[in-house]
């Protein structure tokens, strides 16, 4: 990925007490290499690789009590244009935004609903150079109580249209950005998600068996959230890792 359209997922980043846990359980579970941020002020910084390519980061928390998460970046060509609609619409700016060395200018928000996510506006460094396949993020979604309020608020801040479908018994939402599906959006699924589990944005990486991976993220340490199982894009799973970071697991299928 040479350039992403603004308002299209391009990163996806790793807040976890435990950067050195981190550096094992993921390159063991995906293939990954890392290559740590040689900047101090960066703390260890670590860009996960997949055959040379940029794939996701992992970086110590933000704050001192931040749980253990993934976290979805939209591309944006004005970060401070995107700070102001999301105040406008009814969100809230985290952390306003800011330089990353030379490499871009990123913020942190979250939506009314209190589901959190960040904008990347590139300089020298683009975001994921690989998507789609084993081991590369291949999808962003919204788990959320509200569908109807995100519907609102995300196509103030990004543009977005939602795109309902009915999916085995529910409402599934693709935001669709032009021509394109660029993420999703559902309600949390009662028997699967802890109920006082807040909004939040989750992030697929594709894998060629969601069976074995689920089963090797087990053996390494994480938990399986929900069992593998058909949906109608693939198989995936819901895992934690060994700090209870959520991500999912999705064989897309050939």
């Amino acid at each position: 990925m040479s350039t992403v359209p603004p308002g299209t997922p391009c990163w996806a980043d790793l807040a976890t007490p435990d950067l050195t846990d981190a550096r094992r359980f993921y390159p063991e579970l995906f293939g990954w290499t890392g290559q740590v941020t040689p900047e101090p002020e960066a703390g260890g910084y670590t860009i996960f690789q997949l055959d040379g390519q940029a794939v996701a980061g992992a970086g110590p928390p933000a704050i001192p009590d931040q749980v253990p998460i993934w976290s979805t970046y939209v591309a944006t060509d004005d970060a401070e244009l995107v700070a102001g609609r999301v105040e406008r619409a009814g969100g809230q700016v985290v952390v306003p935004p800011f330089e990353v060395f030379d490499r871009g200018w990123m913020a942190v928000f979250a939506d009314p609903a209190g589901a959190t996510f960040s904008v990347w506006q590139p300089l020298t460094m683009v975001g994921a150079e690989v998507v789609g396949v084993p081991g590369a993020m291949s999808w962003n979604e919204l788990v959320t109580p509200d569908p109807e309020g995100a519907k609102v608020f995300y196509e103030l801040v990004f543009g977005w249209q939602p795109d309902d479908q009915a999916v085995a018994g529910t409402t599934y939402t693709g935001w669709r950005l032009g021509a394109r599906i660029v993420a999703g959006m559902m309600r949390p699924l009662a028997e699967d998600f802890p109920a006082d589990l807040p909004a939040y944005w989750t992030v697929y990486f594709a894998v060629a068996d969601a069976d074995a991976a689920a089963a090797r993220a087990s053996e390494l340490g994480g938990t399986i959230l929900v069992p593998p199982r058909d949906i109608p894009s693939g198989r995936f799973a819901a895992l934690r890792d060994p700090q209870g970071a959520l991500f999912s697991v999705i064989d897309l299928g050939p």
